[in-house]
């Protein structure tokens, strides 16, 4: 089966992940991506607060090596509670 990805891998991609603005969110989102991608380094992640400060936006960039790998990693992060909105 062709790969319909446009994307070539390997390759620098951004994840931004939106959800509540509390203590555990941002170490559970790192948890998982590094889960994911073992080579993130956390010290990369931006953190963007709400205008009210009740969200936090936390866009994490990967080196997406396949798109399985994001695949997964985007369902993991849909599926946590604290999450909001993956992109």
């Amino acid at each position: 089966m062709p790969d319909d990805s446009l994307i070539e891998y390997p390759c620098h991609f951004p994840i931004k992940v939106m959800g509540l603005h509390v203590e555990q969110f941002h170490a559970a989102i790192v948890e998982a991506v590094l889960r994911h991608a073992p080579d993130f380094d956390i010290t990369t992640v931006e953190c963007r607060p709400s205008r009210e400060g009740r969200y936090l936006s936390l866009t994490c960039t990967v080196n997406a090596t396949s798109r399985e790998q994001l695949d997964n990693l985007y369902r993991e992060l849909s599926a946590h509670p604290l999450v909001k909105l993956v992109l």
